[in-house]
């Protein structure tokens, strides 16, 4: 028996308020250039590793540019604060970073491209009381900051204060000048948040157009490296995810604190994300609506097992990921 696929607006009511966990293909609803495998085969297929920063992620078995570049970036400074000569070293993280830095640059639209579709995700995301993006890319970022210019009496807050995380990350629920909110949290990191030598963790801002480059010049300086999961299987992503403050505290505590309605879009519920859904788990959640795209029948049965599995007898729900509105030209 085929399961129903709804139209968003006809079961939206029932998963208002709740928590809405963004995947990559809500990415590439808004630019299709998202749709790389990974950042390790764009650098690779655009030729811009050397082969001592193959031998780099060979050696260390994984496919994250932030972890090879984590890593010698701290062998970098371990020689340089005992004067241990290592040009080396240096020259292959420099290598790495510039990789990293060509790679994003070539794959991120420019916000200008993206621009006048930011209403519509502003709209669907403000549906929900929390929004848990694993895209590191800027598109939650730049809706958040489209927002401000927006006097809807609405308010969408990360818990950054001054570009530092703040501990007591629920507060952010109270309600201040604003009718409604809704907070948002990057279970995988993003492009915006970065760590410097000690893992002191931080936010990078700037708004629209420029976000992106001064993220860029931000790694380019080489003061901060980036602070996101980009690829790996579930076991290599909570490895890094325990490596950080703010991502083990998403992972700890925000996600199992969730209750109610869970609305999944642009999420394949993949293998290589098991450890979300086991943190899932521990949440209260008692409905799921999750996106289809194209009416795909195979996809609503391996979801539907999936979700079962992990989250126990929760009603669970389908919609056309096309009538979400979402990243609709204004």
């Amino acid at each position: 028996m085929p399961y129903e696929i709804h139209h968003w607006e006809n079961i939206a009511g029932y998963f208002e308020r709740g928590t809405v966990l963004i995947g990559n293909g809500a990415s590439m609803a808004v630019d299709r250039g998202f749709g790389y495998a990974s950042l390790l085969e764009e650098a690779r297929r655009r030729n811009l590793f050397t082969a001592e920063v193959e031998e780099l992620f060979r050696s260390f078995d994984t496919v994250d540019f932030e972890l090879v570049l984590r890593l010698v970036w701290h062998a970098t400074k371990v020689n340089a604060a005992l004067t241990i000569p290592d040009e080396v070293t240096h020259r292959v993280y420099q290598d790495v970073r510039q990789a990293l830095i060509e790679t994003v640059r070539a794959v991120h639209p420019e916000h200008g491209e993206v621009v006048a579709r930011l209403p519509s995700m502003y709209r669907f995301l403000k549906q929900f009381s929390t929004v848990l993006s694993l895209n590191y890319d800027l598109l939650v970022y730049w809706v958040m900051t489209y927002g401000l210019d927006i006097d809807d009496q609405h308010q969408f807050k990360d818990c950054f204060v001054h570009s530092e995380f703040d501990d007591d990350w629920s507060r952010f629920r109270d309600v201040y000048w604003e009718r409604t909110n809704t907070l948002v949290f990057y279970p995988h990191g993003s492009l915006a948040l970065c760590r410097n030598f000690v893992d002191h963790e931080r936010k990078i801002h700037d708004r629209g157009a420029g976000l992106l480059w001064t993220i860029l010049n931000t790694w380019e300086n080489g003061s901060y490296i980036p602070l996101f999961v980009s690829e790996g299987t579930a076991a290599q992503k909570l490895a890094a995810i325990q490596n950080s403050y703010y991502l083990s505290t998403v992972y700890r505590e925000v996600i199992p604190s969730l209750s109610g309605s869970l609305t999944i879009f642009g999420w394949g519920l993949g293998e290589q994300e098991a450890h979300l859904l086991q943190r899932l788990a521990r949440a209260n959640v008692t409905r799921v609506a999750c996106s289809v795209h194209g009416g795909n029948q195979r996809f609503c049965d391996g979801a539907y097992r999936t979700l079962r599995d992990h989250l126990g007898e929760v009603d669970v729900v389908f919609f056309d990921s096309a009538t979400a509105g979402w990243a609709v030209d204004a």
